[in-house]
């Protein structure tokens, strides 16, 4: 009976083991709201040590019974390494992340002649050394990163559907050029793994939160999100990436999620602001956070702040999807902008401003405002991330600053 009972307590620890290593990073229901990475990078870097110590402890009185039990109990053995099995294979390979969402198997490029992609396709621009490269979300919102080098430069496209936040950056770890991989998420956001040190990584802002490298921040590349038609527009001999036929039925079960209308709990957007799926715009500048109301700025166009003590101009192109974040300064005088008829007109010169926060007209005219990084995703994200950050919000028409 002693034996029995060993075997069956040991097998359901061996189960509940696999199971608690993947519920603990993957969205499982109610498995994102525990801070329990600790744990979670515990039974996953220590798996095969556990592993095989709990299969010692299953095997040995498992072998005593099925070896002098009577027949029912010689069955009772043999489906327990059935259904161990069974949750080995499921845990191990079936919910793997990497083997969800899997790389592709070539990156191609074209240009504006040759690309397939539509240009009302959402894209993440990247712009390195004057050489400029798109990357559909379509695309590496399903592989969740994709690797390339432009000018020589190593760059790591990485898009969580769940967050909604696209980030590149620097794959290079202590002078060397890394290789990650997708291994679950913490908090909703995609978490990738080194393959040198096995230390996990948030996707939302590169920093390591578990591992060797914990607190090491990849570097981050400026990027921006817009329709691809508008990037052509500024940067027309763009690189444009294209879809790997391997991939098409996956590329297809993301074709609605560009405009907020795909219907899974995960990745749906709440249409009203301020719920945990509501569209902001989020700038972060030194210490200071602030989210913007993506509602609000499909109807003013513009917004007028300040973070962190910067002056701050976000616009939004005519085809409400293509945003930008400018610094108002311009030698040494704060812009305050109003929308007109015109397009924006600024105060001091009574110039006229496109949305790409250039003058077009005005004795300011040729002059550009520095761009300044800002995102596009989910409420909860944002504000996970950004624990401090301050929602904002004004009547139509209304400055902020």
């Amino acid at each position: 009976m002693r034996k029995k009972s060993l075997f069956f307590i040991s097998l359901f620890l061996l189960i509940l083991f696999e199971f608690l290593r993947v519920y603990l990073i993957m969205p499982m229901p109610g498995s994102q709201r525990f801070h329990s990475i600790e744990l979670a990078y515990f039974l996953g870097s220590n798996k095969i040590l556990l592993r095989s110590v709990l299969v010692v402890f299953t095997l040995l009185p498992g072998s005593l019974i099925f070896f002098s039990g009577i027949k029912k109990d010689k069955l009772l053995v043999i489906a327990g390494i059935l259904v161990y099995g069974s949750a080995f294979y499921t845990f191990n390979y079936e919910m793997e992340a990497d083997q969800m969402f899997l790389q592709p198997t070539k990156v191609v490029f074209k240009g504006r002649a040759e690309n397939k992609v539509k240009e009302d396709k959402l894209v993440i621009g990247v712009d390195v050394d004057g050489i400029q490269k798109a990357y559909p979300i379509q695309f590496i919102g399903y592989h969740h990163q994709v690797r390339d080098v432009i000018h020589t430069k190593p760059v790591m496209i990485t898009y969580c559907t769940v967050c909604r936040t696209g980030r590149v950056f620097s794959p290079v770890v202590n002078g060397k050029v890394e290789e990650f991989r997708l291994v679950g998420m913490d908090r909703f956001n995609a978490m990738l793994e080194d393959v040198t040190t096995k230390s996990w990584w948030r996707q939302a802002n590169g920093e390591c939160i578990a591992g060797p490298l914990k607190g090491y921040f990849l570097e981050e590349i400026p990027s921006e999100q817009s329709r691809l038609k508008a990037w052509m527009e500024l940067y027309p001999e763009t690189l444009v990436m294209q879809p790997d036929e391997k991939f098409s039925e996956e590329y297809d079960g993301m074709k609605v999620y560009d405009r907020g209308k795909s219907k899974g709990s995960l990745t749906r957007r709440d249409s009203l602001s301020w719920r945990e799926k509501s569209w902001v715009v989020g700038v972060q500048l030194g210490s200071e956070a602030r989210a913007y109301d993506w509602n609000e700025l499909v109807v003013r166009r513009y917004v007028q702040d300040s973070v962190g003590g910067v002056p701050i101009l976000i616009t939004l192109e005519p085809d409400s999807a293509t945003f930008h974040v400018f610094d108002r300064r311009l030698d040494s005088v704060v812009f305050r902008f109003d929308r007109k008829e015109e397009g924006l007109v600024d105060f001091a010169t009574g110039s006229r401003w496109n949305d790409r926060g250039v003058a077009t007209g005005g004795s300011a005219a040729g002059r550009r405002l520095k761009k300044l990084p800002g995102y596009q995703e989910f409420l909860h994200s944002w504000e996970t991330f950004h624990p401090g950050s301050v929602r904002v919000g004004a009547p139509k028409n209304q400055d902020l600053d």
